[in-house]
């Protein structure tokens, strides 16, 4: 029988999508396969791998970028729906980014999400047209159609944040589901019993996990869940402020906010401002990622760690090992924020 698998591609770098084509098989079972995982036949295991040894496919991606002359680059996407580049959010995060990546042969270049439903053209683009080495991105989304297409193509990334995703992928995330736990939680201890949660749309899976949070802090107290105090919003000041008027013109208004961001913080206690009570006294606030303006509002806002610069050097770290071929399911950090106590929250007022 004459071997004349290798002669179509002679000459050729494949990438996976083209190799698993040439095998006529999914991306997802070729990728299986080459893991070694359990719920791929041993024979299509065993095609694969023989296949490979024949095409010179290699597996590894850090072997396939030597072999097509790497850029050296890796981009740092700034995700819709917030992307202004001047938030702490994003600048911190960036500074260990270059500080994590100084005296490596890498360098940095920055794009921007302008919408959700464009960004996935950002990512094609540094892909396939500036061809970056890999990518770091944040905001991930409960069903993430950049981190599918990242699997898929086979590039390295690293995410600020968890998905649905049903492979395994690197990411660090500060657990939000602690944010709305233990500020609700917060607040039950002082005595609150209509608490309100305003948060970004559940689409992005921090905002997901921060309502998961707060309905068992709710659970745990046997408080019922009120679908009239949680409100989903832009995180912005504006939204935040919407919110928290359309909450404060109920019958039975809360007492306590818990918020998604602090931005959408502020904008609650403007609302409540406007109402003619006091933040802090008259209804309690809490934010969730430590803004730098939650020092300088008056009272001064109680919130959650967010030590974004940190987290910045560890996806770097993560990545370079990624580089390197570490298995994806071993680059995974979940980090617990902690609850910093200042002015914005207190016991309900006495009626």
């Amino acid at each position: 029988m004459r071997d004349n698998v290798a002669k179509p591609f002679q000459g050729i770098e494949l990438d996976i999508k083209q190799f698993a084509a040439h095998l006529k098989l999914s991306v997802s079972t070729v990728s299986k396969a080459i893991n070694g995982r359990s719920d791929v036949s041993k024979a299509t295991r065993e095609r694969v791998l023989q296949a490979a040894a024949k095409l010179g496919f290699s597996p590894d991606p850090a072997g396939r970028r030597l072999r097509r002359q790497a850029s050296d680059t890796i981009g740092f996407v700034i995700s819709a729906p917030q992307a202004q580049f001047a938030h702490p959010f994003f600048l911190n995060m960036l500074a260990g980014i270059e500080d994590a990546l100084e005296g490596t042969h890498f360098q940095v270049i920055i794009a921007s999400g302008r919408t959700v439903e464009t960004e996935i053209d950002v990512f094609k683009r540094l892909v396939e047209k500036q061809r970056v080495d890999a990518l770091l991105f944040g905001r991930t989304r409960r069903n993430d159609a950049r981190i599918e297409y990242l699997l898929e193509r086979d590039i390295p990334f690293v995410a600020y944040g968890r998905s649905d995703s049903s492979q395994a992928f690197p990411y660090v995330d500060i657990d939000p589901t602690v944010t709305g736990r233990d500020g609700c939680g917060r607040f039950i201890a002082l005595g609150h019993r209509r608490i309100a949660l305003v948060h970004s749309p559940e689409f992005l899976m921090f905002s997901h996990f921060q309502r998961l949070g707060y309905e068992e802090a709710l659970r745990a107290a046997g408080i019922a869940f009120d679908p009239d105090l949680c409100a989903e919003e832009a995180m912005t000041e504006e939204g935040g402020q919407r919110a928290a008027r359309k909450m404060l013109a109920l019958p039975n208004p809360p007492t306590a906010f818990v918020c998604g961001q602090d931005m959408m913080a502020v904008g609650v206690m403007r609302a409540i401002a406007e109402a003619g009570k006091i933040p802090g006294q008259d209804v309690g606030v809490i934010g969730s990622d430590d803004h730098p303006v939650g020092r300088l509002v008056s009272p001064a806002l109680t919130t959650f760690s967010a030590e974004t610069s940190r987290v910045g050097k560890r996806m770097v770290e993560l990545l370079l090992a990624r580089l390197e071929g570490a298995d994806p399911a071993t680059l995974q950090e979940v980090w617990t924020p902690e609850l910093i106590l200042r002015s914005s929250d207190g016991p309900p007022k006495t009626r």
